[in-house]
């Protein structure tokens, strides 16, 4: 296959399956290069991930109206929304993998909140980061994904794959003067920079939080309460992005 027919090919596919999680509900979707993926972004064997150079990244938006109700910590409400998010997530993540490998391609659904290791945060694949190099946003300094369209107020997934994909560009760090999360965090864990986020005082804020909440998951929402969208954001203006909120490629 030359260079061009190859393209073509990775241009058509690309489409093909964002307009299939278009339909599908995503609010964001985009692909990335993992060739490079840091192993600690990354706790899959080599056998496993033989092969697998592309991750599809999809975002699922979450409800305003459910965090604006988090006050002091996760409220139920939160909790049930959160888990149905993941579950959407997860089931959509089996769908676009039953698309891929329908056309002859190998595909790897990475659930969606599954930590292998709670106190090191670290799960299969880092979905996070996975969006960072699908160009969906960058590394907030709550240590969340932040897009320009929905601060931290998204859910991800990703999938694995060989199937031939054009791939996205990541984005520029873009929080700037924003430190709205900085307050936000009990245990003041979130720091100026991303790197120096005190994953060890979030963990244990966190154990607190859900234990007087009376809910079974680890989760806080409180960051990601403040975190919101860019109020100057527009369709318009945001490189990768075009209509309802769906990332664009960028090469």
């Amino acid at each position: 296959m030359n260079r061009e027919i190859k393209a073509e090919s990775e241009k058509e596919n690309y489409g093909q399956l964002k307009e299939f999680a278009i339909r599908e509900g995503v609010s964001l979707f985009g692909v990335a290069d993992i060739a490079g993926l840091p192993e600690r972004h990354c706790s899959l064997s080599k056998k496993t991930m033989e092969g697998l150079d592309k991750a599809i990244s999809v975002a699922f938006r979450l409800s305003d109206r459910v965090l604006e109700d988090i006050a002091d910590g996760p409220t139920k409400l939160y909790f049930f929304h959160y888990q149905r998010a993941n579950m959407f997530l997860d089931e959509l993540g089996l769908k676009m993998t039953n698309f891929i490998q329908s056309r002859g391609w190998e595909a790897l659904p990475i659930p969606a909140s599954q930590i292998v290791d709670w106190e090191n945060q670290r799960a299969h694949v880092s979905h996070k980061h996975v969006a960072v190099q699908a160009g969906l946003g960058w590394i907030g300094r709550n240590n969340l994904l932040v897009t320009h369209q929905f601060g931290s107020r998204q859910r991800l997934i990703t999938v694995l794959t060989n199937m031939p994909l054009e791939t996205d560009e990541p984005i520029s760090w873009g929080c700037g003067e924003c430190r709205a999360c900085l307050s936000s965090c009990p245990s003041q864990s979130l720091k100026e920079k991303p790197e120096d986020f005190d994953h060890i005082g979030c963990y244990h804020q966190i154990k607190a939080l859900v234990k007087a909440a009376g809910i079974s998951q680890n989760i806080c929402g409180l960051c990601v309460k403040a975190c919101r969208p860019k109020r100057n954001f527009t369709t318009e203006n945001a490189e990768n992005t075009e209509i309802n909120f769906i990332v664009k490629k960028t090469k």
